[in-house]
């Protein structure tokens, strides 16, 4: 069961012990490290989700896992979390320090999604125009593809949402024949 208030408690605690460690980059990387390893293995994150298998076995294959990967700051977190049999909330606890690292240093993730794969120029334009335009200074953009789009773009920004794509004009276009907008004009 998901508890995002543990989560972000845990994760600033890890904050400010880097902070005050001056090794938060170290921890920001060891951070992106473990989520990348939960995401991408399934076993991984259902063993750490596991009731059945004790906090020793864990431990022993998270070390196996992460050794020489990451700081002694984070490997000694993961046996905190061990010892108290929070584990299964390791892969919140990494979404909650990254977000709150975002955060802390003013960085804005932004999530372009189009039709097809778009260029390295076409991104740092767009990048360009959102700083701009958004006075906005860390940008991290992020890239999806969606056929479904037709063509044109997606922006999210925060809580913003731009919709430039052809399905979603042909959906108003759609809308607008079903409600006789044109017949109401020609008159």
């Amino acid at each position: 069961m998901p508890n995002p208030r543990l989560a972000a408690r845990y994760a600033k605690s890890l904050i400010d012990l880097a902070l005050e460690k001056d090794q938060l980059e170290a921890v920001h990387n060891d951070m992106l490290f473990l989520q990348q390893a939960i995401r991408g293995s399934r076993e991984l994150a259902n063993l750490l989700k596991s009731p059945i298998i004790n906090s020793d076995k864990k431990d022993k294959i998270l070390d196996a896992i992460t050794a020489g990967k990451i700081s002694t700051i984070t490997s000694t977190f993961n046996k905190l979390l061990l010892s108290k049999g929070r584990e299964a909330y390791l892969p919140e606890i990494v979404t909650a320090f990254i977000d709150q690292y975002k955060v802390l240093k003013d960085i804005h993730t932004v999530k372009l999604t189009t039709a097809v794969p778009v260029t390295e120029d076409v991104k740092k334009m767009i990048m360009d125009k959102i700083s701009a335009d958004k006075n906005l200074k860390n940008i991290e953009l992020v890239t999806a593809v969606d056929e479904s789009l037709i063509g044109g773009f997606v922006l999210e920004i925060g809580d913003e949402l731009v919709d430039g794509s052809i399905a979603f004009d042909l959906k108003n276009i759609k809308k607008q024949f079903q409600n006789n907008d044109f017949i109401y004009k020609i008159r």
